[in-house]
């Protein structure tokens, strides 16, 4: 059941419908505040729009570098169990 949740990211406070666990909200709100604080900090006096677009062009590098890390595992493992499997069958027969 959604409910609502006040978050406060750059000073200003939103209220938020979400499933979520209210902590889990708070931790993404304070992930997202402390991403455009950093990028905030690094540059010269950008709007706060600027920040929110370079913050999420950000967030969706980390989310595809570890989309792509997660295949590379995942393929890894698959022929990890393929090797196996082998060895398997090769002392079975």
């Amino acid at each position: 059941m959604e409910k609502l949740i006040r978050v406060k990211i750059l000073n200003h406070e939103y209220l938020l419908r979400s499933d979520e666990d209210d902590a889990l909200v708070q931790e993404i709100a304070q992930f997202v505040n402390d991403k455009l604080m950093e990028i905030g900090n690094s540059t010269n006096r950008l709007s706060e729009t600027k920040m929110a677009i370079l913050a999420a062009f950000h967030i969706a590098n980390d989310h595809f570098q570890l989309i792509r890390e997660q295949d590379v595992f995942k393929k890894d493992i698959e022929n990890r169990a393929r090797s196996l499997n082998s060895q398997i069958d090769a002392v079975t027969k």
